[in-house]
């Protein structure tokens, strides 16, 4: 039985930003909402974001769906979510938990959505954490 290959981390994929790069002001971000974000990297390119807020807390995922490789949506209009519960591929409709973005059901099944660590600073300021290394949905 071959071995499947691991999940690649948000800071291996093109044009990840830098740790410590601003996302969003936290106050901006609908509470029980996912947000989309697009950050402008180098040459024109965006790295896609979707921000996850509840409460004082904030998570992020990659906006990369794990079975094609494409946007969950391409707009925020077109994102498909359950507050506080799920969001889903509007490609071909994988269900993922809002927590820690494993795929509940869909083509993907048992696999997640690519975590990016964030950190809040007191001036509200949401920031791709200082230390790149991955850690679990919503722990600052």
């Amino acid at each position: 039985m071959s071995q499947p290959f691991p999940a690649p981390q948000w800071f291996d994929l093109p044009r990840a930003p830098a740790p410590g790069t601003v996302v969003a002001q936290h106050d901006a971000l609908a509470d029980a909402c996912a947000t989309m974000v697009a950050l402008d990297t180098t040459e024109g390119n965006v790295f896609r974001l979707l921000l996850m807020r509840a409460g004082p807390g904030v998570h992020a995922f990659v906006n990369r769906c794990p079975h094609f490789g494409v946007p969950l949506a391409a707009r925020q209009e077109q994102l498909l979510q359950k507050p506080g519960i799920s969001i889903s591929c509007n490609v071909h409709y994988a269900r993922f938990r809002w927590s820690d973005g494993l795929c509940e059901s869909g083509e993907c099944k048992g696999e997640s959505l690519i975590s990016v660590p964030l950190e809040v600073h007191s001036d509200g300021r949401v920031c791709i954490a200082s230390d790149p290394v991955d850690r679990p949905p919503g722990e600052l």
